[in-house]
């Protein structure tokens, strides 16, 4: 399995090395290292020309303008060959066993179109953030994303997915909404085309805190014409990939056949996916089919402990 990991890097000249060396250090390596630089200001890209310019595994993009996070995702992939694609903010770093691990999941889980993991915080803040308990088979999530906006995925440096994944989502055009917090475009995007979605309960990455993080520990910041603005973004890509995708308005008729692809749904899981169906403008006795097939998956294959 050919593995590509992207690296997008905006004036983190202090960080930069750091990153791709964690690369660099896997215990089993990796076929390509796309290191993508967003035009910094800082020494940034003197640094990765003297040191990786002619490498043969790292290979430089290095952008005339800056135009932030999205617009690194978009060409990152442009240049990467991968069948796997791994992501990497340039102030994190990668756990030696991180590439081995999540290859080997892949090989075992070959319904896994899109892994993420547990991440060990260091450096301001020193804690593992979770997401669930154990590892887990989170099945597809286009219905409960496009209908709720369930956000399910975790920071952008543990996130993984295949390229099949990647060449339904990118390239995405709007690239002023995504300057920043461009992850939630790979997860909510990874869902709305139909991406079946794994958890890893390892801390294989480290989130570095310092401060400075683009979008992490800045909620004071988010006014409420911030998240207005927030809330448009989102709203144009959903409907960017909905069209894409070719999606029918009635696509909700379909929530208990992708509930089912949950192996074992949890309780909240359960609850959400009822009263969006019972929510819905849906025909009464499809609407009751489609309850009762979502009530035996989740007696008979649900997980009570949550």
């Amino acid at each position: 399995m050919k593995v590509s990991v992207l690296i997008n890097n905006y004036n983190y000249q202090q960080y930069v090395l750091d990153a791709i060396d964690s690369v660099l250090k896997q215990s089993i390596p990796v076929d390509e290292i796309i290191v993508v630089d967003d035009r910094s200001t800082d020494g940034s890209v003197q640094i990765l020309k003297d040191k990786f310019a002619d490498h043969e595994t790292v290979k430089l993009v290095l952008k005339e303008e800056n135009q932030g996070q999205l617009s690194s995702f978009n060409e990152g992939f442009q240049a990467a060959r991968g069948e796997l694609i791994c992501f990497l903010d340039a102030d994190d770093i990668y756990k030696e066993n991180y590439i081995e691990e999540i290859v080997n999941f892949y090989k075992e889980h070959p319904e896994c179109d899109f892994l993420f993991c547990s991440a060990e915080l260091f450096g301001n803040e020193e804690r593992i953030a979770s997401c669930y308990d154990k590892t887990r088979d989170l099945g597809i999530s286009r219905i409960v994303t496009l209908y709720n906006r369930l956000w399910i995925g975790h920071r952008t440096s543990t996130l993984s997915m295949r390229k099949s994944v990647l060449e339904k989502l990118l390239p995405i055009p709007y690239l002023e909404d995504w300057r920043m917090r461009a992850d939630d475009c790979l997860v909510y995007g990874a869902s709305i085309v139909g991406a079946r979605k794994f958890y890893l309960a390892q801390p294989l990455v480290r989130y570095r805190v310092h401060g400075n993080n683009g979008h992490y520990g800045r909620s004071k910041e988010r006014t409420p014409e911030y998240l207005q603005r927030y809330d448009e973004a989102v709203k144009r890509l959903f409907s960017f990939l909905s069209t894409k995708m070719n999606y029918p308005s009635h696509l909700c008729e379909l929530a208990d056949v992708e509930f089912k692809t949950i192996s074992h749904p949890t309780t909240k899981e359960f609850k959400t996916v009822i009263n969006l169906i019972k929510s819905a403008k849906i025909p009464l006795l499809k609407k009751v089919i489609m309850l009762l097939s979502i009530y035996s998956h989740y007696f008979s294959r649900g997980d009570f402990s949550h």
